[in-house]
């Protein structure tokens, strides 16, 4: 056998037995497979994953707009065209969404990579990164 055949021997025997190794890898960060951060519900609720991402519980997060109503107002419901195009997977319309308050937003779930808005009375979780919808939650703040 060359030289070059036994390098290449070599690395290939090297990759096939650590491959396996990979897919037990942890990208939770310690914290299990597909197990996001979950703010203040104290481990209680475990939101789990739907195709790569958080899976929202939406009883839970009314329940917590419900009980928290002196930290958001009531906004009117979109426009129809506009409120068509808010839609999970679509990009989110510039200017519709607004920032929550800090106090509601520390009582919801957080997931990594995606923050809470309001458009109109809508509750919506939205990817950072891409600016895509990800959840809609409709009349929750009705």
């Amino acid at each position: 056998m060359s030289p070059n055949q036994t390098i290449v021997a070599c690395a290939t025997t090297i990759l096939l037995a650590l491959t396996p190794c990979v897919s037990f890898a942890d990208p939770g960060n310690g914290k299990g497979h597909g197990q996001q951060q979950h703010g203040n519900s104290g481990g209680k609720h475990d939101p789990g994953t739907r195709h790569g991402g958080p899976s929202v519980d939406r009883g839970y997060v009314l329940g917590i707009l419900d009980g928290h109503r002196g930290y958001w107002r009531s906004n009117p419901a979109l426009p129809p065209g506009i409120q068509k195009n808010l839609a999970r997977g679509k990009p989110l319309p510039p200017g519709i969404a607004k920032k929550l308050d800090g106090r509601l937003l520390g009582q919801l779930p957080r997931y990594q990579g995606y923050e809470w808005m309001q458009a109109g009375v809508d509750l919506i979780l939205v990817a950072v990164a891409t600016g895509l919808v990800y959840e809609v939650l409709e009349g929750a703040f009705d």
